[in-house]
């Protein structure tokens, strides 16, 4: 009988690194700045090799506008474009891609607007309800609100509520939900994984407890290319994520609508030239994603994770920010998936943030962009670790020794 493999986060780091120290080779800044620890990819991902090459190459041989000339070089841009379209529908797991659609947008928080003032607010009448984060990114809560606003300058008051949260792990708390949906809840909001507590934000529990036919929209911006995604699996309307955080250029992104729950969703206005070189860089990240395999990439940073929670868990001068039944590397809870965020209860975060920066760990520390947190409120602000494949156990060791020394 073949040896039960060892479990445990530790384990897992082991049976990946080789595959780990390849890919870590395929990040040039990380390879020209050995002596930094990059842990701030939520923010922004930096890029492998393949993408930095291949914006390099469409820009030499064949940069051109695309749909708007019939020589060869417009006629390249333009299909190139459309496979990355069909590239996005695919990575995603889109189960019907002759009904569904895929929009570029310039990140995540442009998609959004689009969803809420060119699909939404149109169909909102006098005393419909929507379900929005209120603790969640604030590109997450702000265009619905924008769109509840400008309703209300046409005489159309719509009532905008707040999903309710789990106490203690910042989950949304399913179990709460049926009591705030009603004859009138036209639309939900939501988040994949969040962007300050690292968890899992298990949306299938929101498709349950609000029917099947309220439509979902779902912030992914912390999931495409962190984890794997599988729209087969999640039952969304719409599902928005930024390119820049999925290894591509910045300033690229992508709506994707189901097509199914409402009229078809049409973004508003004359898009105007699109963000070409981006674009080809953000199919050649999906490629390197789905080559690199995104599932070992998110078991390779929820490990990181683990191996930090249980560390930081024992040092009492810090408060590791979410569900605290899953600081423990033996945690049987939902562990958080390559963001870990906390607070050292005597130093403030933006302090605590240029003490790691003087040591060469890059990290967030501030408010985290969270909705209904204060700049100037030290009790918001959090540093922030997040964790893609080019980071390494001995970086978390280091970061770990730093902390330990500040009482």
């Amino acid at each position: 009988m073949r040896a039960a493999e060892p479990a445990g986060p530790d384990a897992e780091l082991a049976r990946l690194a080789s595959w780990q120290r390849e890919l870590r080779e395929q990040f040039p800044i990380v390879a020209a700045h050995p002596e930094l620890a990059y842990l701030d990819s939520a923010s922004t991902a930096q890029k492998p090799r393949a993408v930095l090459d291949a914006v390099q190459e469409y820009l030499v041989t064949r940069n051109a506008n695309a749909g708007r000339g019939t020589y060869p070089w417009a006629n390249a841009t333009t299909a190139a474009l459309e496979r990355v379209r069909e590239r996005v529908g695919a990575f995603l797991g889109d189960p019907a891609p002759d009904r569904s659609s895929v929009h570029f947008v310039s990140g995540t928080t442009e998609g959004l607007r689009a969803v809420a003032l060119d699909w939404l607010a149109p169909q909102l009448a006098d005393g419909d309800e929507i379900l929005v984060p209120f603790a969640d990114h604030e590109a997450n809560l702000v265009p619905w609100r924008e769109a509840a606003e400008r309703l209300a300058r046409a005489g159309v008051e719509i009532v905008v509520r707040g999903l309710p949260y789990q106490e203690g792990s910042g989950d949304y708390d399913h179990r709460a939900l049926p009591g705030l949906v009603g004859p009138r809840t036209r639309f939900v909001a939501a988040t994949h994984v969040h962007h300050v507590l690292g968890g899992d934000m298990n949306v299938h529990r929101l498709r349950e407890a609000v029917g099947p036919d309220v439509p979902i929209c779902l912030d992914a911006a912390q999931s495409v290319g962190h984890v794997p995604v599988d729209l087969g699996r999640l039952d969304v309307d719409f599902l928005v994520f930024s390119g820049h955080k999925a290894l591509a250029l910045p300033g690229t992104g992508a709506v994707w609508a189901r097509q199914s729950r409402g009229p078809a969703f049409r973004p508003g206005g004359w898009s105007g030239t699109p963000n070409t070189v981006g674009l080809v860089s953000l199919g050649v990240a999906l490629d390197w994603l789905a080559a690199a395999d995104v599932g070992r990439i998110e078991r390779w940073t929820t490990a990181l994770a683990a191996r930090l929670t249980d560390r930081l868990r024992r040092l009492p001068q810090y408060e590791v920010l979410g569900c605290q039944l899953s600081l423990a590397a033996d945690a049987t809870a939902q562990p958080r998936r390559g963001i870990v965020s906390f607070r050292h209860r005597g130093l403030g975060s933006d302090d605590l943030g240029f003490v790691l920066h003087s040591h060469g760990f890059l990290v967030r520390a501030d408010s985290l962009c969270r909705a209904g947190a204060r700049a100037d409120d030290a009790r918001d602000g959090a540093v922030r670790v997040s964790l893609h494949v080019h980071n390494t156990p001995e970086e978390i060791d280091g970061l770990l020794a730093v902390l330990d020394t500040l009482d």
